[in-house]
């Protein structure tokens, strides 16, 4: 598969309890809105903050491998997408070197953008989904 111009990632983490076990969860779409990657996995104790900027590493790490273009994320994490687009400062020390990795990460293309949907969103709904499975698994 060769690469597209532009995809779409959306994450989405959370932990029961806060710190508490967490997992995140991925989904990454090419330009058709086929999905070409689902994934979701446990990350053990973290807060729903850490959690989120977790799940987007991971997916801008995995992204590389289809996209060197445009970059499109979706979060329900409103203070992790105002955080990224600059619209709040990061208070946060442990948020910090996660936004910094991000920040990183971000020169592997040419353009990324982070959105905030409703949590309510289809695909959203859905890594939200497999990261309850992962967290019922584990069971916690």
């Amino acid at each position: 598969m060769g690469k597209f111009n532009k995809i779409y990632v959306y994450t989405d983490g959370g932990s029961r309890g806060n710190p508490g076990p967490g997992a995140i969860g991925i989904l990454i779409l090419c330009e058709g809105k086929k999905i070409v990657y689902r994934n979701a996995e446990y990350v053990g104790e973290t807060t729903n903050n850490r959690a989120e900027y977790t799940a987007l590493i991971e997916a801008l790490k995995k992204a590389k491998r289809y996209s060197d273009g445009e970059v499109n994320c979706f979060s329900d994490s409103e203070l992790m997408v105002k955080q990224l687009n600059g619209d709040y400062k990061v208070k946060s020390y442990h948020l910090k070197k996660l936004y910094q990795e991000i920040k990183g990460l971000e020169k592997n293309f040419r353009k990324v953008n982070y959105n905030h949907v409703k949590r309510e969103d289809r695909k959203i709904a859905l890594v939200d989904k497999l990261l309850n499975q992962v967290l019922d698994k584990n069971g916690t």
